[in-house]
């Protein structure tokens, strides 16, 4: 389920990122290198942060669009929730690791399809990380792929902390 939510996202995301005008997504702002997004699909409602990748290593490695998300569900009661888009299927059984400042973080990884997501285990731990990209200036995203290939891709929060207060206020 989560999967499958992320990737709404990610994709009602790339229409709006694109500059293509998007019924299910609107745009609330642009907070340098964050954006925060509105959707509603089937009376639902979620806000979300995103970013994209400053650099991915390897380069030239085959991979779909990558993002990292948090999401606010305030339907389910859910504020917070950090997700990687990653761009590729995981390899089985492993661990996508995110590290900001002096603190890493294992998310659990789920494949979908061609392409995988990850989060974190509880809500504990992802109000953690949210108040340790509150404080950092840069975030390093690290997995395998389905092939074996470690790819390392590192985002700016620059604007996170504005992006992660407007979807708050939208959707407390």
């Amino acid at each position: 389920m989560r999967s499958k939510i992320a990737c709404a996202i990610a994709c009602s995301a790339l229409v709006a990122m694109g500059g293509v005008a998007s019924a299910a997504s609107q745009l609330l702002g642009e907070f340098n290198d964050w954006k925060a997004f509105k959707s509603t699909d089937s009376g639902a409602t979620v806000c979300y942060a995103l970013s994209q990748p400053k650099s991915s290593e390897p380069k030239g490695a085959k991979r779909d669009p990558i993002f990292f998300i948090v999401s606010n569900f305030p339907a389910r009661q859910v504020k917070g929730e950090p997700s990687i888009v990653i761009g590729y299927p995981f390899k089985d059984g492993s661990k996508a690791t995110v590290a900001v400042g002096g603190e890493t973080f294992s998310f659990v990884t789920v494949n979908s399809g061609t392409d995988g997501g990850a989060w974190l285990p509880d809500s504990a731990t992802e109000q953690k990380l949210i108040a340790a990209m509150r404080a950092g200036s840069n975030m390093t995203v690290k997995g395998t792929s389905k092939r074996g290939t470690n790819t390392t891709d590192k985002y700016s929060l620059s604007g996170a902390g504005a992006a992660l207060d407007r979807i708050n206020q939208e959707c407390p």
